[in-house]
């Protein structure tokens, strides 16, 4: 076995989470590929050197889903950061990271559904679906839920005032 820093002195990740709505106020949603309890959750990935948040959210966004048609428009104030469970931590990243630090940024869906493909390159979604922002949280594994009800305090209200 490797040898591990203990898990309270490692770094967390920096990277981008992505939520996406549609002309409905409905969000992206994809249900992972690798987790045993069919749970969802928004795009997000690591931010490449060189990368800001905004250049990797595209990037992100493109990779994960095949969108390409959307605006930018609203980012969440802070970095958001949260613990993964010490056996993926031990697991994921080569062991490196403790959890995540997520810039969150708000994304308007201008293309049709089937501009959307999952079954891209590198998979990480078994399938997808436009759902209520609120929904999310409940369908999201444990150690993210209270993230998504962070950025929906400030996004929902964002999404609302666009599609009126």
């Amino acid at each position: 076995m490797k040898n591990l820093i203990p898990i309270h002195s490692r770094p967390y990740r920096p990277c981008v989470g992505l939520m996406i709505f549609n002309k409905y106020g409905l969000v992206f949603s994809g249900q992972r590929l690798d987790n045993p309890n069919d749970s969802w959750q928004l795009p997000q990935g690591g931010i490449d050197e060189g990368e800001n948040p905004i250049q990797a959210a595209f990037r992100e966004l493109e990779e994960e889903t095949s969108i390409t048609s959307a605006d930018f428009v609203a980012e969440y104030p802070e970095w958001i950061k949260y613990d993964v469970p010490k056996n993926l931590a031990n697991n994921l990243w080569n062991g490196k990271y403790r959890g995540q630090t997520q810039k969150w940024l708000l994304f308007h869906f201008l293309g049709s559904d089937n501009e959307i493909n999952v079954n891209t390159k590198t998979p990480e979604f078994k399938t997808w679906s436009w759902m209520e922002p609120n929904e999310l949280s409940k369908k999201a594994v444990f150690f993210k839920k209270e993230v998504y009800e962070e950025i929906n305090k400030i996004f929902i209200p964002v999404i609302k005032n666009y599609i009126n």
